[in-house]
């Protein structure tokens, strides 16, 4: 780890926050993710071996503790008091980001953290009763990520990265980017699949009720501060609505 050669409390907290993917992977303890593979797929590009040496030295710093389980595969990881009192920080700094940060690159489209994203928004009042499967075809995405699953029950939201195996209700095909400017709050999703810009296939009930299941991101209704294609996208679909 890093480290300034300063007293000050806020190189001193620098020296653990600023550590790449450490809020990130903090941000996924807020979340309420508690094994490794919950923290991984909520932080799908990094290694599973940086990973593992990042809960490490979270633990370290006093953030987080890690309990074996019963068996011994694997670990509880839940955030200490002091990890805890991160949670607002970490949010406003997300706030921050949605107003001031600069505008998304193609590099920046990762398929798998927004349907990782959505799984973690689904409005479950406005779901169907039993379960619910939602297929997603991202066009512009890489090849080997261009499918994702939501499963909906009454046991909560299944993220999957290969077919479920159940038959799929509804299918969502839509250009990646697109999409993620809707998740955002750059683009309205009602406008854009009224449009057709984004298609929504299914049982006429279900494909209509689409958009009520969800919530978008939580930081969606920020406005965005920063000039340039996001904020004029944003601007745009608030006029058109």
């Amino acid at each position: 780890m890093s480290r300034y050669g300063q007293y000050c409390p806020l190189a001193l907290a620098a020296e653990v926050l600023c550590e790449r993917w450490n809020l990130l992977i903090l941000s996924r303890l807020v979340d309420g993710c508690r094994r490794f593979s919950e923290i991984h797929r909520g932080v799908p590009k990094i290694s599973a071996t940086l990973l593992a040496r990042r809960l490490e030295d979270l633990e370290a710093a006093g953030l987080l503790t890690r309990t074996p389980l019963e068996g011994g595969r694997g670990h509880d990881y839940q955030l200490t008091e002091a990890g805890r009192e991160l949670g607002p920080l970490i949010d406003d700094m997300a706030v921050w980001g949605q107003k001031w940060a600069r505008d998304m690159t193609t590099e920046d489209l990762d398929p798998a953290f927004l349907v990782y994203s959505m799984h973690q928004r689904i409005n479950a009042r406005a779901m169907p009763p039993g379960r619910t499967v939602i297929e997603f075809q991202f066009a512009g995405a890489p090849p080997t990520c261009r499918m994702f699953w939501l499963v909906h029950s009454e046991n909560g939201v299944d993220m999957c990265l290969k077919h479920p195996g159940f038959d799929v209700d509804v299918i969502v095909r839509a250009d990646l980017r697109r999409f993620i400017e809707c998740w955002r709050g750059f683009r309205d999703l009602r406008g854009d699949i009224a449009a057709g810009a984004i298609a929504v296939e299914g049982p006429s009930h279900l494909a209509k009720q689409f958009p009520d299941w969800l919530l978008l991101s939580g930081f969606a209704g920020v406005e965005r501060e920063r000039d340039g294609a996001e904020r004029r996208l944003q601007t745009h679909a608030s006029a058109e609505r």
